[in-house]
């Protein structure tokens, strides 16, 4: 019943884009349209998932000197089995995400559970955490992506929503990342004070 609330917590109380304000390269970067956030989302949740397993299972083997350098090889690992695993199935989406997919390896929420985490706690435990920490990510990247892709376009998911005359092109160039990012916050933070 505990690891489900660190499930959960991940997710809503400590979601990393809009709580914790971590991976915001990532997130200003690739979230010009829904389907970018969600490939990076998913992406970011594997390597999240996969590298938490990892480092809980061999925590007690790593010397305390190396124990940083160890966990950033287990990361850097996956992020090579998503790259090639993207760049083979889906060469589109591959090529638009492009140099954020090997960043994945220095993100700081990646590492950052790894180190405060998974090197603490069980396989379980550490799955789960890794699990809710990126479909957190991978939520707030979708939501983000979403609301510019149709201020920017008219568009979410390549659906027409209304027409191309009344989008506001500003919203699928960088400075509307900033915008719509600084309001979803105050939104977050105006509905955890209520």
């Amino acid at each position: 019943m505990n690891q489900w609330k660190n499930f959960s917590k991940g997710f809503l109380k400590e979601n990393p884009v809009f709580v914790l304000l971590l991976g915001m390269c990532p997130t200003l970067g690739v979230t010009s349209s829904a389907i970018n956030g969600l490939g990076m989302g998913l992406a970011t949740t594997f390597v999240l998932l996969m590298s938490n397993i990892v480092v809980s299972l061999v925590k007690s083997a790593i010397p305390e000197k190396v124990r940083i350098p160890a966990f950033i090889v287990i990361i850097a690992t996956f992020v090579t089995i998503v790259q090639l695993t993207m760049q083979a199935f889906v060469p589109a989406l591959y090529k638009s995400l492009g140099l954020f997919i090997p960043l994945i390896v220095v993100n700081c929420i990646v590492l950052g559970r790894a180190e405060a985490f998974a090197s603490k706690n069980n396989v379980g435990s550490s799955a789960i955490d890794g699990l809710g920490i990126g479909l957190g990510f991978t939520f707030a990247l979708v939501l983000l992506g979403g609301i510019r892709e149709i201020l920017g376009s008219g568009k979410i998911f390549n659906i027409t929503i209304y027409p191309e005359n009344y989008v506001t092109l500003v919203f699928v160039l960088a400075p509307g990342a900033f915008i719509v990012l600084g309001y979803l916050i105050a939104l977050i933070n105006r509905m955890k004070k209520n």
